[in-house]
């Protein structure tokens, strides 16, 4: 276990060293803020304009304040999503420039298992992607939070780090069984490019996975990254919508929060059914698990030499 240990501190200070790899983990990140400050806020200010319109006596009762801070929740939630995708795969890529440099071979002939080699490979992207994204996390929330009140108790907060410690492990888990199969750095960031451009749409940090066909949301919400995000905005947003819900004063039945959440999606829908919070942290440990077993069967038939 103390080989398995070091091996892990290896590895997380391999990606620590490569600057360029920190911030290529962070541009998908990037893309999504620059994208909200063009156009993406309009968009969100948009729909959430189309809910009140129905209701005219919301405009009232409704302060831009609010509006314009759970736009920014909205925000914060579609970066976090999209890091926790593009981090551990980018962690990830220590495996790639590993076997690409004949690093592996000096591993295996060690005197440890191949299952605690990979293991030590997937800790550490775990943990260099909880860090990453914990940072993303801190600083987003204190700067939303001087901008204006967001509404959260330390209950929130706490909650939010624990999803986001869950949805790092369970992409490192994921993507262990896709960057084993890849032989080179070429390659691996190929697939990086292809899954920068399609994250954003599939958690719905772009447009809201509710605006998709049933049969496009069945298939969105096949990934767990899609209800860790779902998680995230039930854990982030619930606050500042009770908040707006009692400015309102019950004068439309909750008819506004329900609608916000429908259109922003706070359940996960799949093949015709909605899945509540329980069932997507189930599914998610659920679908975690079996990717850590199908991860150690891989690398050992991979690297029987």
């Amino acid at each position: 276990m103390r080989m398995c240990i070091g091996l892990t501190k290896r590895n997380v200070l391999v990606y620590f060293k490569d600057k360029q790899t920190i911030v290529f983990s962070l541009l998908t990140s990037i893309i999504v803020f620059a994208l909200y400050l063009l156009f993406l806020k309009g968009t969100f200010v948009d729909a959430i304009d189309s809910v009140i319109s129905q209701v005219p006596v919301l405009k009232s009762r409704i302060s831009e304040g609010d509006l314009n801070s759970f736009t920014n929740i909205v925000l914060l939630v579609g970066i976090l999503g999209s890091a926790m995708i593009t981090v551990p795969f980018n962690c990830l890529t220590t495996v790639v420039s590993d076997r690409e440099n004949n690093v592996d071979h000096d591993i295996l002939a060690t005197p440890i298992s191949r299952g605690q080699i990979i293991l030590s490979y997937f800790m550490a992207s775990s943990i260099c992607a909880i860090l990453m994204t914990g940072l993303i996390m801190s600083v987003g929330l204190f700067t939303l939070g001087y901008l204006g009140d967001l509404h959260m108790d330390a209950r929130s907060v706490l909650g939010a780090y624990m999803v986001t410690v869950l949805g790092c492990i369970s992409s490192t888990a994921l993507f262990m069984n896709i960057v084993i199969f890849f032989k080179s750095s070429s390659a691996s960031g190929a697939f990086f490019g292809i899954l920068s451009a399609v994250s954003g749409f599939v958690i719905g940090a772009y447009i809201p996975i509710s605006q998709f066909s049933e049969n496009v949301q069945s298939v969105c919400n096949v990934f767990p990254a899609s209800h860790i995000t779902i998680l995230l905005r039930n854990v982030l947003m619930n606050g500042m919508l009770d908040h707006i819900d009692s400015g309102i004063g019950g004068v439309d039945n909750g008819l506004f929060v329900e609608s916000i959440k429908d259109a922003f999606t706070f359940k996960a829908y799949m093949f015709g059914s909605s899945v509540n919070v329980k069932g997507m942290i189930v599914y998610i440990i659920a679908a975690t698990v079996i990717s850590t077993v199908m991860m150690i069967i891989l690398y050992s038939k991979n690297y029987k030499k």
